[in-house]
C-alpha cells in the first residue's frame, strides 16, 4: 500500500498517541522493575544496570539510546528520531516518578510478566503505529520492517532473548524465566498487530 492510499496522522495524533504510549509502557516498566524481572531492548539492558549497580532507570535508559539516534537519523530521517527523542525521555520521566503515583503492596511476580507485558507491548504498539520507536533495537526492528519486511515483533524477539540471557548472571533463574515470558508476550502483541501493510496511517 503506497503512501498516498494512506491517511496521514496530524500532529495532535502524534502527540496524543506518544503521550498515551509511552504513559502505558511506562507503567508496565514499573510493575517489572518492582517485581525484579528483566527486559529485552535498551529498556532491558538499564533494568539490569539498575539492579546489578543502583543507577537510576531514567538516566541509564536516557544514555544508552544516545548512539542509537545517530541510527535513527541515518536510517529513518529527523521526524521519527524527534519523537523517538521524545518518547524515551517521556518513559524515562514517568518511570522516574510512577513509583510515586502508584504504589504495589503485592505484586505477584507471574501476574507482573504477563500484565506488564501486555502493557508494555500495547504501548509500543501505538508508538510503533505513529513510526516512533523507544531507542536501541526499536529503531533498528522498525527500520527493517519497514525495509526488508521482516516484522518488527520477531525482530525484537529474537534480539531480547540474547539479552534475558545475559540477565541469567544477575537475576534467579525462575525471574529470567517470567521475563522470557514478558517477552513472548510483548513481541507476539508487536507481531500479530504491526504487520507491513495492515495500519492504514503513517507520520
Amino acid at each position: 500500500m503506497s503512501k498516498a492510499a494512506l491517511e496521514r496522522h496530524t500532529l495532535f495524533e502524534d502527540a496524543q498517541a506518544i503521550l498515551t504510549g509511552s504513559l502505558i509502557v511506562s507503567l508496565g516498566v514499573a510493575m517489572y522493575s518492582h517485581a525484579m524481572l528483566a527486559l529485552g531492548g535498551n529498556s532491558g539492558l538499564a533494568l539490569l544496570l539498575q539492579y546489578s549497580t543502583g543507577w537510576s532507570f531514567a538516566v541509564v535508559f536516557s544514555l544508552v539510546n544516545l548512539p542509537f539516534y545517530i541510527l535513527a537519523v541515518w536510517r529513518m530521517g529527523w521526524p521519527f528520531t524527534l519523537r523517538t527523542f521524545i518518547a524515551v525521555s517521556l518513559v524515562s520521566l514517568f518511570v522516574r516518578y510512577t513509583p510515586q503515583w502508584v504504589q504495589f503492596s503485592e505484586l505477584s511476580p507471574l501476574y507482573a510478566s504477563v500484565a506488564g507485558g501486555c502493557l508494555i507491548g500495547m504501548g509500543m504498539l501505538i508508538l510503533f503505529r505513529h513510526r516512533t520507536g523507544l531507542g536501541g533495537i526499536n529503531i533498528l526492528a522498525i527500520w527493517m520492517q519497514e525495509k526488508l519486511g521482516w516484522r518488527a515483533g520477531y525482530v525484537q524477539l529474537a534480539i531480547d532473548l540474547v539479552i534475558l540471557a545475559i540477565a541469567l548472571f544477575i537475576l534467579p533463574a525462575d525471574k529470567v524465566a517470567l521475563s522470557v515470558l514478558g517477552a513472548v508476550i510483548i513481541n507476539m502483541i508487536l507481531a500479530q498487530n504491526h504487520r507491513p501493510g495492515r495500519y492504514a496511517g503513517y507520520s
